[in-house]
């Protein structure tokens, strides 16, 4: 071999080795399927919309969404735990993950050991909207009335073990108030019924209640999230509306069965923090009401173990029975 060519095969293998595992194996080659645990049109599918078209044109892949609602989100995470671990399946789910091993008698899945997080996407606030026609106001005026008639209050949420309900749960609990759960199987259903008046108050997630709440068809008393909203500026937190411990974390991130190969799990993390970084992301998620935030796919890990342990708490105290 002469000198020349010998020069191009070493550069050639240089650059060879100075690529991930993923893609010198070719990965992606093929569609990914990205399951959705929650119906077309929640809060999570417009999430993975968003991020899963931006990656799959970095890719080179469709990403194709696949929404598989029902049992809280527990029938997608088994679908994605059964699944080969070759990053052909991954999972978009949200704070409910990590709810499911409390609220749920028997899982045919580990939260933890089948898992492996790539990292979470967004946090997100939910608000707490009544219909006007209940004559409140504010949340000061909520409270006092559920006060003063001790378990005349309800509330809606997404199902039970959702963040909505959980996010519920956990102010009833801070605000020492009285009030029954009304699970329906999506945000959908939930609104309808806060909006007809047949129940109290819904901790929604923003995006599928900031247009009948700019109508003036719902009133935002709170937001249950650590800091305010920028797609609700004016509405205070629960915290600063008077309620402090009340403050709930609601996030959805992305996850693959356990046993992915490392490489691939960083290199979808990778894709995801360049889509986050797009303006054309940035915009969807502004109109959302959710801020961007990633975790090295280890810390994303550690955050769910924390987060399982806290919630088994949260779920002791409100004195929640397991399906």
């Amino acid at each position: 071999m002469n000198p020349a060519r010998r020069a191009a095969l070493a550069l050639s293998l240089g650059l060879l080795a100075a690529l991930p595992a993923a893609a010198q194996n070719g990965y992606p080659s093929k569609p990914i399927r990205v399951v959705v645990p929650f119906a077309a049109g929640s809060t999570t599918d417009i999430i993975a919309r968003a991020i899963t078209d931006k990656m799959g044109a970095s890719l080179g892949q469709q990403l194709i969404v696949d929404n598989r609602g029902g049992a809280s989100g527990t029938i997608g995470q088994a679908l994605v735990a059964q699944a080969a671990p070759d990053g052909y399946t991954i999972l978009l789910h949200s704070s409910s993950h990590t709810v499911s091993p409390w609220t749920f008698a028997k899982l045919p899945f580990d939260t933890v050991s089948d898992f492996a997080g790539i990292t979470p996407i967004a946090s997100l606030a939910n608000v707490m909207v009544i219909s006007p026609q209940k004559n409140i106001r504010s949340l000061p005026e909520l409270l006092a009335a559920a006060r003063a008639k001790p378990g005349s209050f309800n509330f809606a949420s997404a199902g039970q073990g959702s963040a909505t309900h959980l996010n519920a749960e956990k102010f009833k609990l801070a605000a020492k108030i009285e009030a029954t759960n009304i699970p329906f199987k999506g945000s959908a259903e939930a609104v309808t019924e806060v909006l007809g008046g047949r129940v109290d108050y819904y901790f929604s997630p923003i995006s599928p209640v900031i247009g009948q709440i700019k109508e003036g068809q719902l009133l935002a008393l709170a937001v249950g999230s650590p800091k305010r909203s920028a797609a609700l500026p004016d509405v205070p937190t629960t915290a600063e509306a008077g309620v402090p411990g009340s403050e709930f974390n609601f996030w959805i991130g992305m996850m693959v069965p356990a046993k992915t190969p490392r490489d691939i799990v960083q290199r979808l993390h990778d894709e995801v923090v360049k889509a986050l970084a797009s303006p054309e992301v940035k915009d969807r998620f502004a109109k959302l009401g959710a801020d961007a935030w990633t975790l090295q796919p280890e810390q994303f890990d550690a955050y769910i173990k924390d987060e399982i342990a806290s919630n088994a708490r949260l779920v002791k105290a409100a004195g929640l029975s397991p399906q």
